[in-house]
């Protein structure tokens, strides 16, 4: 991630500024990262950089479904082994089984 020195601020500095002159600056599509204890700690954004992010977010994570899928597809050999037979060589008698286990 590429920060400007000049987006960064302390926490002191951001109280003294006020919510409304961040947030001012955040709609005006500045980024500020305000910094705590010399670590970034926070950032400030405006509303559309947040909305893109949480796309990507969903993006990202319909992608890991697709890999998770291709991958599935790939290596399924067809062969299916019935609940009772996994079950059994497991050496679980699922008739012993309380619905509360399950």
């Amino acid at each position: 991630m590429k920060v400007d020195v000049n987006d960064l601020i302390s926490v002191t500095e951001a109280s003294s500024k006020g919510v409304s002159k961040l947030v001012s600056e955040a709609s005006g599509g500045r980024e500020i990262v305000v910094i705590k204890n010399n670590k970034p700690a926070a950032a400030i954004v405006g509303i559309e950089k947040l909305e893109r992010l949480q796309r990507l977010e969903e993006i990202e994570d319909d992608m890991k479904l697709v890999a998770m899928a291709m991958v599935r597809s790939v290596t399924d050999s067809g062969q299916r082994i019935r609940l009772e037979d996994a079950a059994a060589s497991f050496g679980i008698d699922l008739d012993s089984l309380d619905d509360e286990d399950v």
